[in-house]
């Protein structure tokens, strides 16, 4: 003798009662860090802005910020000069090529996404997690022209889970 449940009734009521019970979190929006160098290869700008937000005061100190920001800098001035070499090497030889010989710029690039995704990981599992926020590389429309995209690092406050209330 087996009694029919509705399994979806269930779960949607359960879902219904732990969402009541969770109060309207308010975060504030995430701090967008734009890039503010003079060159721009596939997005991703030379440097990033280190310029201390106001919104991360009394979350971050300064001088933590400044240094997160001066290793993802360097990370930029390392690979960047070498793209640029190449981008301008491959629009010499697109004509010839039909493009093909911009392919080693797209993977320098992606390379290079790579490595700062790499270092931004790097510092959200030493630093920002613990201070509940997290970092990370977003891609978002230009604010002066709305057709070109560019990368910018966004760091979002995370919620805490309240241990204390039962589940």
């Amino acid at each position: 003798m087996s009694a029919d449940f509705d399994v979806d009734a269930i779960q949607e009521a359960e879902i219904e009662s732990v969402t009541e019970d969770v109060p309207d979190l308010n975060f504030p929006e995430p701090i967008v860090i734009r890039g503010c160098g003079n060159v721009t290869v596939f997005g991703l700008s030379n440097k990033f802005d280190d310029e201390f937000p106001p919104a991360l005061s009394g979350k971050v100190a300064p001088e933590e910020f400044k240094g997160t920001m001066s290793r993802l800098n360097s990370v930029l001035k390392k690979t960047l000069p070498i793209n640029v070499k190449w981008l301008f090497c491959g629009c010499l030889c697109c004509c010839c090529t039909l493009g093909c010989s911009l392919w080693p710029v797209i993977c320098l690039s992606k390379r290079t996404k790579s490595l700062l995704e790499k270092a931004i990981e790097w510092e959200n599992t030493n630093l920002y997690r613990k201070l509940g926020l997290r970092m990370k590389l977003d891609k978002q429309r230009c604010p002066s022209n709305g057709n070109l995209m560019e990368y910018v690092i966004l760091i979002q406050f995370v919620p805490k889970l309240s241990i204390h209330r039962p589940d």
